[in-house]
């Protein structure tokens, strides 16, 4: 959850682990708690009614990717505060992304460790270093307008 949590979903951490606990009271989750490194922890694993729900869910069309930006709303608002003020609050960016592409190259190897599962994670990770690629071509020029912007005001 947290390898992909930048790029491909966003959830509070508590949902995380809230979500598992709600499935299994609805039957199609089977929830066992085994030794952990430092306590006990909860493995879930499918039931038979939960096989069934997600193979019913996995047939329905697909909804396109709701995007919510609060940079793209931040530029928009440009024309009220100073350039040099707006470019600050955006280069603010730079260390997130950084760390989503650190826990993306850490995600992609652990990928080759699942190789039942690998060829369709890659997929996802080559969709996510899309996805950061494009956040950070938009930064880059966010930025250079606002300098733009902040030399134009000299």
């Amino acid at each position: 959850m947290r390898e992909g949590e930048h790029a491909i979903w966003s959830a509070s951490t508590s949902q995380w682990y809230a979500e598992p606990k709600r499935l299994a009271e609805l039957g199609l989750l089977h929830a066992e708690r085994t030794p952990g490194r430092t306590h006990d922890r909860t493995h879930y694993t499918l039931t038979d009614a939960g096989r069934a729900a997600l193979r019913d869910w996995l047939a329905e069309p697909s909804a396109f990717t709701r995007i919510q930006s609060e940079p793209i709303v931040r530029l928009l608002g440009a024309e009220y505060v100073d350039p040099e003020v707006l470019e600050r609050s955006l280069a603010a960016l730079r260390e997130p992304l950084a760390d989503s592409y650190a826990a993306l190259d850490r995600a992609e190897a652990l990928a080759r460790e699942l190789p039942h599962r690998e060829r369709v994670l890659l997929i996802n990770h080559r969709l996510a270093r899309r996805i950061l690629d494009a956040h950070a071509a938009w930064l880059d020029e966010a930025e250079a307008e606002l300098r733009g912007a902040a030399a134009r005001r000299r």
